[in-house]
């Protein structure tokens, strides 16, 4: 298992992935949409299986919230 942050897309058709996940809130509400993230979030990082890619992606993350 690699053990770096991959950040390009590996999907085919990454439009596609984008509405899956747009698609997978409608009809929620906030707090829905945001429980629906939390439990998505902890899937994927069980997932991964890997705590330095998981926290480079939360830095990465992190970082990307912050203003330029």
């Amino acid at each position: 298992m690699a053990e770096t942050l991959v950040t390009q897309s590996r999907f085919p058709d990454p439009d596609r992935a984008f509405r899956m996940l747009v698609e997978a809130r409608r009809g929620l509400t906030p707090e829905e949409a945001a429980a629906l993230d939390a439990r998505l979030v902890l899937l994927l990082a069980n997932h991964i299986g890997s705590e330095s890619v998981l926290r480079a992606a939360l830095a990465a993350a992190r970082e990307a919230m912050e203003p330029a």
